[in-house]
């Protein structure tokens, strides 16, 4: 070994606390310094004297530090040659130590969707630990969830599922018979945070607050780099590349300690496999050379370092293939998304002001649609995004914040440009493909879909970011099962496909909408069965979604669509006695317009507001608040006095003084 006296003795100085331990040749190593001219008499004699390994190697230590770098030099040669094994472990040791290190630079921060060069947030100021569950749910479980918002969705998911709830550190703990597992699945739909859990991760093994005594190192493979590397390659140079080290330094440690070893597998829906991948190979060996996505499915099936533990993400839509593909025993676990508590984490840790917290927090937990959308946290960092830029802006965060409608939006969009790279569909099909979907589930009023009808309206399912996929057992065999993420997606891609589709066909599904919305069809129904989709509709005509639409993705919503709802709304509040149970629908289709002008033009023609039926939300506040700062004056508003508490009264004051006659 060709080492320089200082390299030496740093290495001697860096793993000390190790040596005084595990060196058990301690006076055949002392003997040699001796005859070697490096220890006096004196030291030779106190360390002979010494009662225990420990003991001899603390006095050896003396004569080393006094020594210096030469005869710390002496004393490492004799070391290779004594106990080359404890060696060896040490080199691997010190391998690793500097990989963490480059693992904690790396992984400390966060590259958010809006980053500009340069601009990075800590990690630990965005992440919050998701729900994660340990169990496949039943179909009837399932449309719950997927049909429930605001406080219901947290019961369902509480009282059901509480149990079940894991935390990153049991991820690979035995189960009830004492089987740990050798590869665990992590699922989760897009935006619920898996890469972002997987950096958690990293940085917490790194940082020596993970796994610490199950795994010596942890190695992050992203499936999306994988695809763009070029030739073949070997296991050992894929993560040579990705890792920093050099390829003899994996291979040692692989060699080493493979069941100390845990693979990361990232974004494995997003990995190019061919049809006959299962037959492709049968390689052993982590110097192998093979295509690299055959080289994966190696170590996935276990024929590479069987050993080994493997944890891999991917979309629900993909985990009946990585399952077929995957070693055994597995387990099965989902990342659900933020729990209430954990949305309000994740305001405080974002906000890190307690005053704009608290102010932000409540403004979004009134609007359940809002705080229903939050337990994806994508949604959750888009809605901050935006709060946080009227603060910055020395806005009222309740003065004409975004409407629902543009938060989705914002949502969508982000998913297609960073979520849909790979997809062989245009934007425009794509949409037009989920849309109708959508509008199937809610005119037959399903949230879920069998896989025959998915595969006939919606090519390549299993790409598609806004699917979800769910295997169900049926007697003897399993069905297959998919759903938007939550109903009130399903209804804003219904909206979304009526007022993008060619102008005669918009206008024609716009007059469908709201004839079986009207009041003459089911004049008693409150809220009207399409009562979200009609608002999403209002919303997608506001200005700014438009441009979005436009600018982002070259969507136009068609005129025609946009004066029919205008015109169907002015004929609903012109009629002598328009429904009272109706009012609030209303209300908030013209919040989500957002267009002062016709707005005032429509409260013009209402004059009359009656909400004598209706307890008033803070939601319901905040559209009946809007849309009366758009009018000069009205005559009259009639509404459920005992219903106000001193908040919600606060909050229509403004809106009070705009009425000749208040009831």
């Amino acid at each position: 070994m060709d080492l320089r006296d200082s390299e030496c003795a740093q290495f001697v100085d860096a793993h000390w606390g190790t040596l005084v331990q595990r060196v058990k040749m301690v006076m055949p190593i002392v003997d040699e310094l001796r005859s070697g001219g490096m220890l006096e008499w004196e030291p030779y004699c106190k360390i002979r004297a010494a009662y225990t390994h420990q003991d001899k190697m603390r006095e050896l230590y003396e004569v080393l530090h006094s020594g210096g770098n030469k005869v710390k030099s002496a004393f490492f040669l004799q070391l290779v040659k004594q106990e080359p094994f404890l060696l060896g472990d040490l080199e691997i040791s010190s391998v690793i130590l500097k990989y963490q290190k480059k693992i904690c630079r790396d992984y400390q921060y966060v590259k958010e969707y809006n980053s500009v060069p340069g601009q990075n947030v800590l990690l630990s100021e965005r992440y919050t630990q998701p729900l994660i569950l340990q169990t496949y749910r039943g179909q009837q479980e399932r449309q719950q969830e997927l049909c429930s918002s605001g406080e219901r969705l947290q019961q369902v998911l509480n009282s059901s599922n509480s149990h079940e709830s894991s935390y990153l550190n049991s991820l690979f703990d035995p189960d009830d018979h004492r089987i740990s597992p050798g590869a665990v699945i992590l699922q989760g739909n897009s935006g619920n945070g898996k890469t972002l859990t997987v950096q958690k991760i990293m940085l917490d093994w790194a940082s020596g607050d993970l796994f610490k005594e199950r795994f010596d190192i942890v190695f992050h493979l992203m499936c999306k780099e994988i695809n763009c590397i070029l030739g073949e390659k070997s296991l050992v140079e894929i993560l040579s590349n990705n890792s920093g080290l050099i390829s003899d330094q994996i291979s040692q440690i692989l060699q080493h300690s493979p069941e100390k070893v845990l693979f990361i597998i990232d974004g494995f829906d997003e990995l190019r496999l061919t049809a006959d991948i299962h037959h492709m190979s049968l390689n052993t060996d982590p110097v192998q050379r093979a295509p690299p996505e055959v080289t994966l499915c190696d170590l996935l099936k276990g024929r590479i370092l069987p050993e080994s533990f493997l944890l891999v993400t991917t979309r629900s839509t993909a985990t009946d293939t990585l399952s077929n593909l995957l070693k055994a025993p597995q387990r099965f676990t989902e990342i659900m998304g933020f729990s209430e508590m954990r949305v309000k984490e994740y305001f405080q840790k974002f906000f890190q002001n307690e005053e704009l917290f608290r102010k932000a927090y409540e403004y979004v937990k009134a609007n359940e649609t809002l705080i229903t959308a939050c337990s994806i946290p994508l949604i959750c960092w888009i809605i901050c995004t935006t709060i946080k830029e009227r603060f910055e802006g020395g806005a009222n965060v309740t003065s004409g914040l975004e409407t629902t409608t543009s938060i989705y939006t914002d949502f969508v969009s982000t998913l297609l440009e960073h979520h849909c790279q790979g997809s062989s569909q245009s934007v425009p099909t794509l949409l037009r493909s989920l849309g109708q979907l959508a509008q199937r589930g809610m005119l037959e009023q399903q949230v879920m879909f069998d896989e025959e009808t998915v595969n006939e309206m919606v090519s390549d399912p299993a790409g598609n970011p806004f699917l979800c996929k769910f295997l169900f057992k049926r007697r003897i065999h399993q069905e297959t099962m998919f759903s938007f993420m939550h109903l009130s997606f399903q209804e804003f891609f219904t909206a979304l496909y009526y007022v993008l589709l060619e102008d005669e066909e918009s206008l024609r599904k716009v007059r469908e909408l709201l004839f079986m919305d009207s009041c003459e069809h089911c004049p008693n129904e409150f809220p009207p069965r399409f009562a979200a989709v009609v608002q999403f509709a209002f919303g997608l005509l506001n200005k700014d979604v438009r441009h979005t639409l436009s600018k982002r993705h070259g969507l136009v919503v068609h005129p025609n669509a946009q004066n029919h709802l205008k015109k169907w709304i002015l004929e609903e509040l012109r009629t002598d006695y328009p429904y009272e149970s109706r009012t609030l629908f209303w209300l908030h289709c013209l919040y989500e317009l957002h267009e002062a002008e016709f707005v005032k033009e429509a409260m013009e023609a209402w004059n009359n507001i009656k909400t004598c039926d209706a307890s008033l939300r803070r939601t319901d506040c905040w559209a009946l608040l809007y849309c009366c700062q758009c009018v000069h004056s009205m005559n009259e508003l009639c509404i459920n006095a005992t219903d106000l508490t001193y908040e919600t009264l606060s909050m229509i004051l403004p809106a009070l003084q705009k009425f000749k006659n208040l009831r």
